[in-house]
């Protein structure tokens, strides 16, 4: 699924945008129906290798009885690939809320199909088979649907002449990136435990250690990706059209919102985590050690939050090459510190490696955008005020949990004292002005609204405090 639908349907809706852009609707038809056949061609002979009594792939599994679960739920690889292009073709159009019910059905039929299919027999393997046609099933759900809708809403399917080789050439980088990603998180799991023991620990407790970091600190550390991962995925219909129509004032102004919207919502939550991030773990798993990493790792959160935006926004303005290339970069740092600093750092290697490796990432595709862009975006003094208030809010986070800490049980400090440092960090944003990005686009909002200087010889009442507050304040 990696392969077939990843890069293809993100390219189809940048290409879609920028034949729309250009009236050369005919194109955009041609390259759905490029992007439909392309992923048929990818998954088809994917299938048949899963078919095939090579035992090619019998590697794969250290329990063969997970094959036959994988031949059940493999045809929908053709399923879900087409419905990825379509999926694609519902973003160059603007259509989300389409895309996002039928991913919401597809879901809700796999929960249902599976109770119901499980619960029809008592035999364990037969439960599992069970549950991989409830798998298949939902596939063919959101298929069907998508399709319908494809075609009720005017989709067309035109002679794919001409489009397959712009959409190869722009789809390959992503789906490289999207595929070496799953590659070195198999890698990681396999290079971090191995670097553990090599330096004393026993094997058990190194794939334990291995598993509280990243099974249980790395899901609340990308807590943020999930808001800004919606946000790019409806950025790149907007930023492709900028791009493409020339409208380079819209399209700095998207950038930085964008940028701005992603350091805010990391810096709410990074002073949450410094200050209470035990308490949140032991609340969450009744482990407080993993705590621990949730703490160190905190601080990953800004970076993480630039590169997953930055890699987005370039994906839309056709430099998905460079985002593949910022992608090794970081990815061979992280490796580099996993392999090295187990020695030194124990299995907090692997967080120091994560930061590094976003950090790279984000300064890299900052660079690349601001080529990129012709009206050059401004963030820096953002990047840092953020950056700042991230302290006072921890400090106050910190002052907040000792009394807390005294006098009510766990889940209370946790849940109270998020609220109030998140709270905290909030003010601190508004007082600085970091959340102007959000008043642009609801300018009733913005309680100080711009005046004109006073000028000489033109003096005015002073009509309130707030009034004589703000003239000398500006």
């Amino acid at each position: 699924m990696t392969v077939t639908s990843s890069g293809i349907p993100i390219t189809v809706s940048r290409m879609m945008i920028k034949y729309k852009s250009k009236n050369q609707n005919q194109k955009v038809d041609s390259t759905i129906t490029a992007g439909i056949l392309l992923a048929i061609t990818i998954s088809v002979p994917l299938i048949l290798l899963i078919f095939s009594k090579s035992g090619f792939l019998n590697f794969l599994f250290s329990d063969q009885r997970c094959l036959p679960v994988l031949a059940i739920m493999i045809p929908g690889l053709i399923f879900t690939s087409v419905y990825a292009v379509l999926r694609g073709s519902f973003w160059g159009n603007n259509r989300f809320l389409a895309y996002s019910v039928i991913e919401f059905l597809e879901e809700s039929v796999m929960l249902v199909a599976g109770i119901i299919l499980v619960n029809l027999t008592t035999d364990i393997t037969k439960g599992v088979h069970m549950a991989g046609y409830a798998v298949l099933i939902s596939y063919l759900f959101s298929f069907t649907v998508a399709l319908i809708y494809f075609f009720i809403k005017g989709g067309k399917l035109k002679s794919p002449k001409r489009q397959f080789l712009p959409l190869i050439k722009s789809s390959a980088p992503i789906t490289a990136t999207k595929t070496s990603t799953s590659l070195i998180n198999t890698l990681i799991a396999v290079i971090l435990p191995a670097r553990l023991v090599s330096f004393g620990l026993s094997s058990s407790d190194a794939v334990t250690e291995f598993g509280k970091v990243f099974g249980m600190a790395f899901p609340l550390i990308f807590m943020p990706s999930t808001l800004i991962g919606s946000l790019a995925l409806v950025l790149v219909p907007e930023l492709s059209s900028n791009f493409y129509s020339k409208n380079y004032n819209k399209l700095k102004s998207n950038v930085e919102k964008a940028i701005k919207f992603s350091c805010f919502i990391s810096c709410l939550i990074i002073p949450v985590f410094l200050s209470v991030g035990n308490e949140i773990s032991e609340f969450l798993y009744s482990d407080g050690s993993v705590g621990n990493y949730v703490v160190l790792g905190a601080i990953t959160m800004l970076p993480l939050s630039v590169s997953i935006i930055t890699t987005s926004m370039l994906n839309s303005l056709n430099k998905e090459k460079q985002t593949l290339l910022s992608f090794f970069i970081g990815a061979s740092a992280m490796i580099l510190c996993i392999y090295f600093l187990p020695k030194f750092l124990g299995v907090n290697a692997l967080t120091v490696g994560m930061i590094i490796n976003y950090l790279l990432t984000a300064i890299f595709n900052l660079t690349v955008l601001a080529k990129t862009c012709p009206k050059k975006p401004t963030y820096k003094r953002h990047l840092a005020f953020s950056a700042f208030t991230v302290i006072p809010s921890a400090l106050f986070g910190y002052f907040l949990k000792g009394i807390f800490a005294r006098f009510c049980p766990v889940w209370i400090t946790a849940v109270v004292c998020s609220l109030l440092i998140a709270l905290f960090s909030l003010t601190l944003s508004y007082v600085f002005g970091l959340i102007d990005f959000f008043f642009e686009t609801r300018p009733e909002l913005k309680v100080f609204k711009k005046r004109k200087p006073f000028k000489n010889g033109n003096k005015r009442k002073q009509n309130s405090v707030v009034d004589y507050a703000y003239e000398k304040l500006t």
